[in-house]
């Protein structure tokens, strides 16, 4: 999902949590979890926030940050909560 302050690669509802999900791929797994950096957790955070600020449908869900990991002739690796806004 696009929005002005950047870009969320996916975005999922379940019950009262809205999941903030970046997917990253490398030749490994422990490759791909490494490429999330501060910059980038950092725009997916105002992206979210953006999000719940304009669309009041989402307004009163949780925020939850997760992370796909794809590597090369392995499963998806799905880290749910894989950092917080503090972070």
């Amino acid at each position: 999902m696009r929005t002005p302050v950047g870009e969320i690669d996916i975005l999922a509802r379940r019950g009262g949590v809205l999941a903030v999900i970046e997917v990253k791929q490398r030749k490994t797994h422990d490759e791909a979890g490494g490429a999330v950096g501060s910059n980038q957790r950092r725009r997916l955070s105002r992206a979210a926030r953006w999000i719940l600020s304009n669309r009041p449908q989402f307004a009163a869900l949780s925020l939850r940050y997760d992370a796909m990991l794809v590597a090369p002739w392995r499963l998806p690796r799905h880290i749910a909560g894989a950092w917080t806004e503090d972070e």
